[in-house]
C-alpha cells in the first residue's frame, strides 16, 4: 500500500478544500498587493484629504448661519456640536465658492483612495477573535466607526452632488451627524495607527517582524504595489478631470461630465449661467411676478409695498459676484445690479446700523424658501436686492422680479423671487 500523503500546511490542501476557507481565515485573502506599506501610503493620503473634508464641511455648515434663525438650522438640537459657529464673513466674495468647491472636489477625488484603503485592510474586519485586549477592542470599534462613517458620508455626499435626494430625512441633518460619528472613529484610529504608518513609511517592516497585512499564501503577482498605487492615482485624476470643471466656465465645465451643472452649456445671453431650480419647478407663474407683484418691506417704520418700478427708481448699485452651491458647482462672477439691502433697511427704519433681515420668497414649498441673513451681510455694500444681471433684467429662472445676492453666501441663501423683507432682530 502506498504511504498516505500528510497535509502539513494550508498550501497542501486540495483546491476543493481550500475553497472552503472563510473570510476569517487569513489564507482566504491571497492578493500579493496587500501589505503594510501599501496601506500606509493610502492612509497618509486619506489623513490629509479627510482632514480637509472635515474642516471645509464645518465651514460650509457655518456659512448657512444655522444659529441665526430656525429656518436656517437644519440640525435642531445640535447642542454643543455647534460650538464652532461664527458670523460668516462676506469677504473674500469667492470664499464659499472656494471652500465648498474644495469640499466636494476633494471628496470625489478621494473615492478611489478610500475604496483601495478599505480593500487593503478588509481581512482585519473579519479577524478572530474580535478583541484580544482592551486596546485591540478600541481599535476594532474605531475601525467600525471609521469605515461605517466614511461610507455613509461619501454615499450621502455623492448622492447630494447628483441631486438624488434618496435620504430618509434631511441631507443636512444626516450628513452633519454622520460627520461627527466619522470624526470619532477617524481621530481614534489616527491616534492608534499613525505612528505605525509613519514608521513603516520611513523604515519599512523591521527585520524579523511579519507584515500582518500581507497575504500568507499569495497568488502570483500580476501587478506590483507601485502599479496598484498608480492605478488608484489615475482613477482619482480621472475623477478630478471629469468633475472639477463644474466650478469654472468654458472648456473645463464642458468636461465635467460626472456632475450636474457641468458638461452642458447653458446657452448664450446675459442670463445664461447655471441654476438649481427653475421657476416652473417651484410653480412660479407669470401672474405671480407680473404687474401685481409688490415687494413688502417691514421694520420699525412700518410696512412698505414697492413695485419693481419703485425699486428701479431707487439708487442702483452693481456687484460682481458668483453663485456657489452646496453641491460644489459655481459660476464665475456675474455683474448684478439693484438696490442695496442697507438702503432698504434704512427705508424700513434702520438708517444707522442695519440689522439682519428675514427673507421670504414667492416659492410656497421646498427648502430655503425662507432664509435669514446676518447684519454683517446686510451692511456689506455688495449685498443687493438684484433686479438685473449682466446688463439685462433677471430671467424668471434667475429670480425675476427680484432676488437676493450676497458675497460669499451659499446659493440657497441668495433667495429668488423675493416677496418680503423683514429687518430686525433675528
Amino acid at each position: 500500500m502506498p504511504e498516505r500523503r500528510r497535509i502539513r500546511t494550508l498550501t497542501d490542501l486540495p483546491d476543493s478544500l481550500r475553497a472552503l476557507r472563510t473570510p476569517a481565515d487569513p489564507g482566504f485573502w491571497r492578493s500579493p498587493v496587500r501589505g503594510a506599506r501599501f496601506t500606509a501610503v493610502l492612509g497618509v493620503v486619506l489623513l490629509a484629504g479627510l482632514t480637509l473634508l472635515f474642516v471645509t464641511g464645518l465651514l460650509s455648515y457655518a456659512a448657512y448661519n444655522p444659529d441665526l434663525n430656525p429656518v436656517n438650522d437644519k440640525t435642531p438640537g445640535k447642542g454643543w456640536l455647534g460650538f464652532y459657529l461664527f458670523s460668516w464673513p462676506t469677504g473674500p466674495h469667492w470664499l464659499y465658492r472656494l471652500t465648498q468647491g474644495l469640499h466636494v472636489t476633494v471628496g470625489i477625488v478621494l473615492v478611489p483612495v478610500l475604496l483601495a484603503k478599505l480593500w487593503s485592510v478588509i481581512p482585519r474586519l473579519f479577524a478572530l477573535p474580535p478583541a484580544r485586549s482592551v486596546g485591540h477592542a478600541l481599535e476594532r470599534i474605531s475601525l467600525l466607526l471609521l469605515v461605517g462613517g466614511a461610507l455613509f458620508e461619501f454615499l450621502t455626499g455623492l448622492l447630494n452632488i447628483q441631486l438624488d435626494y434618496l435620504f430618509p430625512g434631511s441631507f443636512y441633518t444626516l450628513h452633519f451627524y454622520g460627520a461627527w460619528v466619522f470624526l470619532a472613529g477617524f481621530v481614534t484610529h489616527t491616534v492608534l495607527k499613525l505612528p505605525q504608518a509613519v514608521r513603516v513609511l520611513r523604515n519599512g517592516i523591521p527585520r524579523g517582524e511579519p507584515d500582518t497585512l500581507a497575504a500568507p499564501d499569495p497568488l502570483p503577482a500580476t501587478l506590483s504595489r507601485r502599479g496598484a498605487l498608480a492605478m488608484v492615482g489615475a482613477g482619482s485624476l480621472l475623477l478630478l478631470i471629469t468633475s472639477a470643471g463644474r466650478g469654472f466656465d468654458g472648456p473645463l465645465r464642458r468636461i465635467a461630465l460626472l456632475t450636474p451643472r457641468g458638461g452642458t452649456d447653458p446657452g448664450p445671453g446675459p442670463n445664461a449661467f447655471q441654476i438649481n431650480k427653475t421657476a416652473a419647478a417651484v410653480r412660479i407663474t407669470p401672474a405671480d411676478t407680473g404687474e401685481r407683484w409688490r415687494l413688502t418691506v417691514r421694520g420699525p417704520a412700518g410696512e412698505l409695498r414697492l413695485s419693481r418700478a419703485d425699486l428701479l427708481a431707487m439708487e442702483q448699485h452693481s456687484a460682481a459676484l458668483p453663485i456657489a452651491c452646496v453641491e460644489g458647482w459655481s459660476t464665475s462672477d456675474q455683474l448684478w445690479r439693484g438696490v442695496r439691502l442697507s438702503d432698504l433697511a434704512a427705508l424700513a427704519g434702520h438708517p444707522d446700523r442695519p440689522p439682519g433681515v428675514f427673507v421670504e420668497s414667492l416659492q410656497r414649498s421646498g427648502s430655503f424658501r425662507k432664509a435669514a441673513l446676518r447684519d454683517n451681510q446686510v451692511r456689506d455694500g455688495r449685498s443687493l436686492l438684484a433686479l438685473e444681471v449682466n446688463g439685462a433684467p433677471l430671467s424668471p429662472d434667475h429670480g425675476y422680479p427680484a432676488r437676493i445676492i450676497v458675497p460669499a453666501a451659499p446659493g440657497v441663501l441668495n433667495t429668488k423671487w423675493v416677496e418680503t423683507l423683514t429687518f430686525g432682530e433675528l
